[in-house]
């Protein structure tokens, strides 16, 4: 099993952007043997310490069965159409691939 860990970072003022792509993305991801496990907004009372990173705006935790199944999320055509809200409304973000212990 592979879990996949994302901070994003959405620019101001593109929320409904971003929304948007993920209406579109989220979905798709269950086609490839993947699951949402966590969707999470952190309101500023959620951190406890935070270093030299910055907050995220969003971060979220998905699992696929496999590498294989999580790049052909990657390469889905359906999803593809939308990489342009992505683009537009995501800043930056960090992708942290990692298993369960």
């Amino acid at each position: 099993m592979l879990y996949i860990t994302q901070l994003i970072y959405i620019h101001a003022g593109q929320e409904a952007a971003f929304n948007e792509f993920e209406g579109h993305a989220i979905p798709l991801i269950a086609r490839y043997n993947g699951e949402l496990l966590l969707r999470i907004r952190p309101g500023q009372e959620a951190f406890v310490q935070v270093g030299t990173i910055e907050k995220p705006d969003e971060i979220h935790i998905i699992s696929f069965k496999n590498e294989a199944d999580f790049t052909d999320f990657l390469a889905d055509k359906e999803r593809k159409k939308y990489l342009h809200l992505k683009q537009q409304s995501i800043r930056v973000s960090f992708l942290i691939k990692g298993e369960k212990l």
